[in-house]
């Protein structure tokens, strides 16, 4: 029976995110100096970008025109110079002062827009022949995605390994192929999720594709706190992770403990000691129980912390 509950355990652990892999992914976003932030007028607009085949999202700035929500604009990336997605603008708070901003070059044009069309026709046939190639090399790794990037003559191309890859021999036959400069970019399980996106258990798009891009570490002590089954099954996402969805509502969880007793505490209540027994954050009641096994029901609320010990309020 000790070894069933130690596998368990082992299968558990292996759903939070282990900050080797996520390491793998360089800090995003080619940030301008503090000087030229400070500089900013304070009516500057801001505008946040994103990045339709990593589904990322930064910060960018353009003297000239008021830019509207889905223009298409070329801007300097992680990646290289390439065309970004404007999703609309940042509303500043009082001297809030950015750290990782980009300067938009300008808006798209007709030749732009045709291009990048022409190009995710050719990203098409470039996964086919990088996917063939890494069977041909018997590589341990999987093909995610493929981008040209607009102004720079280079091919990335996105992969998941459950460990490094020695790829120099794929990336001369790419070379070779294609004729230009090829960036093969290692990407965590999450990135993958966030690029290719799909829908949940809870029938919605994923969080990481279609609420924020900026992955926040989930524990399985978020899962514990808010009283969730250990069943793997249940608490883990299809790219294999603990639920982003459980660091969103941690904080809920986190602050309504803070007002009630837990499992394991001792209540006053009719000059009697009762132990707490079970806690429902969300329906906000909290059963307790005597020694001689009676068990009652009691709103959060009624209860309060006097002098370190918790008692029920008298009614």
């Amino acid at each position: 029976m000790a070894d069933e509950y130690d596998d368990m355990d082992e299968d558990i652990a292996a759903l939070e995110d282990n900050p080797a892999e996520e390491a793998i992914e360089e800090t995003a976003i080619i940030a301008e100096s503090d000087e030229n932030i400070l500089a900013l007028a304070a009516d500057t607009p801001i505008y946040r970008l994103r990045l339709p085949y990593a589904n990322e999202t930064f910060l960018a700035i353009y003297l000239g025109e008021l830019l509207h929500c889905g223009r298409k604009v070329l801007v300097p990336t992680r990646y290289g110079k390439d065309l970004a997605q404007i999703i609309g603008p940042v509303q500043r708070k009082g001297s809030q002062v950015f750290s990782e901003v980009v300067r938009i070059e300008r808006p798209a044009s007709r030749d732009d827009l045709e291009k990048a069309a022409y190009n995710k026709h050719q990203e098409e046939h470039a996964f086919i022949v990088c996917k063939e190639k890494i069977d041909y090399f018997k590589l341990d790794m999987k093909l995610v995605s493929v981008h040209y990037l607009l102004e720079e003559p280079k091919i990335i191309f996105f992969f998941t390994a459950e460990n490094r890859v020695d790829f120099r021999d794929l990336v001369k036959d790419l070379v070779g192929i294609f004729k230009m400069r090829i960036e093969l970019r290692q990407i965590g399980v999450r990135d993958e999720a966030r690029i290719v996106g799909g829908l949940g258990v809870c029938g919605r798009a994923y969080c990481c594709h279609a609420v924020s891009d900026k992955l926040k570490p989930v524990s399985i002590k978020m899962a514990k706190d808010q009283n969730l089954s250990l069943n793997s099954m249940k608490i883990s996402g299809p790219c294999g992770r603990l639920l982003c969805c459980l660091s969103y509502e941690h904080i809920f969880y986190s602050e309504q403990r803070k007002l009630i007793p837990q499992e394991g505490n001792k209540v006053s209540y009719e000059n009697t000691l009762w132990k707490v027994i079970e806690v429902n954050v969300v329906s906000g009641t909290v059963v307790i129980s005597n020694e001689d096994g009676r068990q009652l029901h009691f709103p959060a609320a009624q209860f309060e912390k006097v002098v370190g010990r918790w008692q029920v309020k008298a009614q």
